[in-house]
């Protein structure tokens, strides 16, 4: 086995338990945005207080929503096939 082998078992070709992992949370966490976007924006508040004013300024548009929203369903679908390839 090489050093450096990233994600992936050499000898097997098949992915490490520690993919299937990332790739799970990366999953959870888009379907979650794809949902509800407006809850991470909700979890973030905290992190902005030392640099916005008003908080209701710096909420994203609907449009703003329906892009993060598109973006989720793009990765989701991403870690899916991911997933999906990667257990046959």
């Amino acid at each position: 086995m090489t050093p450096h082998h990233g994600l992936w078992l050499a000898e097997a070709h098949t992915p490490s338990p520690f993919s299937f992992v990332v790739l799970a949370i990366i999953f959870a966490l888009s379907v979650t945005q794809l949902v509800s976007p407006r809850l991470f924006w909700r979890l973030n508040r905290p992190l902005q207080r030392p640099f916005v004013k008003d908080y209701d300024a710096t909420e994203p548009s609907t449009k703003g929503y329906a892009v993060m929203r598109l973006t989720a369903g793009i990765v989701a679908a991403a870690c899916l096939v991911f997933l999906v390839t990667a257990l046959r």
